[in-house]
């Protein structure tokens, strides 16, 4: 038996390791929701935009994005420094607060995963899978990481120079995902029959397993980022359940009022409009204020999601009315609801804080915003010039799942002397029958 680290506390290491896990069950989890979103033809391009985002970040992170991002600061709150690239210097005994430093590199790892794959929903149906490859790396490294670091890192300049508060991810997750889907769907363009096709989600039961998993894996996202196995934990733990829960009866509401009849698309997406909002003030407002937030995100994201027909801009699974848009209420939010009980300093106008912290808050969402608008617009562009972003109508046409990765999500089992299924048409004929026709 070995003993644990000097300043290790093995419950805060134990619960930081399960809420690390539950966060990379998020991605999975994402993949699922979104997967069962989109049409038949491209359920497993969906999937595969998330599943090679865990792979292609975690190279980039452990190379150079966790120094760049909670390294000690080197140039004025913009960036950290290369002094951990490639873990360097980190080993079993290194210390970060309570826990040891490479499991705390893992947590905030899982983070920098998931936000790549949000990104992924608003240009679903359309990408080429190849150029969504590249993307994915240089879009950590240019967008995720500094506002990782101006948020969370040693010497940002949100938390340390202006701060905004942001317990969660708000900021480097939610509205730094939902700018810059605005951003790649606008370099894509709309998907072939926008405003004109019906374009509803194939499989609502997987979509309710996605946002299941999700809301699983957001009580690590946001407890877990207490950093130990304490009371904070376990009030943002209730915060996270509570704005879920109004998220999910705000969303409710307003379909029952404006369309008659309430549905199961809805109860997904309320509860996940929920969660985004929570999720950077799960830490800094009370229980009272995280029910009001939640249902606040619930009601604005249920008609967000209708304004891309209105601007004419196709994000196909609502990553800008939902991540944006909730991140965005969220974040303001603190400035209204913080209370000195959570956040042991800064208070909201509710509570007697008066503009001030409202203000820092606003700063931090408008710079973030566009900060990660403007350079995915950029990293968008380049990519679409040098190998072209966008797949082919006729790839579009047909499927990505087809087209791109040789298989249908929805074929089962092969004929006779080994042909595959192809079709669902041909899936609908006897097996025997398919067989002595072959022969």
């Amino acid at each position: 038996m070995t003993l644990a680290a000097a300043g290790v506390d093995t419950g805060d290491t134990a619960w930081l390791l399960a809420a690390t896990a539950l966060v990379l069950l998020m991605t999975p989890g994402l993949a699922l929701f979104y997967g069962g979103m989109v049409r038949t033809k491209s359920v497993l391009n969906m999937l595969m935009m998330s599943f090679v985002s865990i792979a292609l970040v975690t190279i980039v992170w452990l190379a150079c994005g966790y120094s760049l991002a909670f390294g000690d600061d080197a140039f004025g709150g913009l960036i950290g420094g290369l002094g951990l690239a490639g873990m360097s210097g980190l080993g079993p005994d290194s210390v970060q607060g309570t826990v040891p430093t490479l499991l705390f590199a893992t947590f905030q790892l899982t983070f920098a995963i998931i936000t790549a794959a949000l990104v992924s929903g608003a240009v679903a149906d359309r990408a080429k899978f190849g150029a969504w490859m590249v993307f994915v790396p240089v879009w950590a490294l240019l967008v995720y990481v500094p506002v990782a670091h101006w948020t969370w890192g040693p010497g940002g300049w949100i938390l340390e120079r202006l701060g905004a508060l942001d317990f969660a991810g708000g900021l480097p997750v939610e509205i730094t995902s939902g700018a810059s889907g605005l951003a790649l769907c606008l370099v894509l363009g709309p998907r072939l029959g926008f405003k004109k096709d019906a374009m509803r989600p194939h499989n609502l039961p997987m979509v309710v397993l996605g946002a299941g998993l999700l809301w699983f894996g957001w009580f690590g996202f946001n407890a877990g980022s207490a950093l130990g196995a304490n009371g904070l934990a376990a009030a943002v733990f209730l915060n996270t359940l509570a704005a879920g829960c109004t998220g999910l009866l705000g969303w409710l509401l307003v379909e029952q009022k404006r369309d008659g009849h309430p549905t199961t698309l809805g109860a997904a997406s309320g509860a996940v409009a929920g969660l985004v909002a929570i999720t950077p003030s799960c830490g800094s407002v009370s229980l009272l204020g995280a029910l009001v937030i939640g249902l606040v995100a619930g009601v604005v994201c249920s008609y967000a999601v209708g304004w891309k027909f209105k601007l004419n801009y196709d994000d196909s699974l609502d990553v800008v009315g939902v991540h944006l848009v909730g991140g965005v209420i969220g974040t303001l939010l603190i400035g209204v609801f913080a209370t000195a009980t959570m956040t042991g300093g800064p208070e909201g106008l509710l509570h007697g804080g008066g503009l001030a912290q409202l203000g820092k808050q606003a700063v931090a969402v408008v710079a973030v915003a566009a900060y990660a608008f403007l350079v995915t617009y950029g990293i968008g562009k380049v990519i679409d010039k040098a190998m072209g972003f966008r797949a082919s109508e006729e790839q579009e046409h047909t499927g990505l799942d087809l087209t791109v990765h040789a298989e249908s999500a929805y074929d089962h089992g092969v004929l006779g002397h080994g042909a595959p299924v192809t079709s669902s048409v041909s899936s609908s004929v006897p097996a025997a029958q398919k067989v002595k026709k072959q022969a």
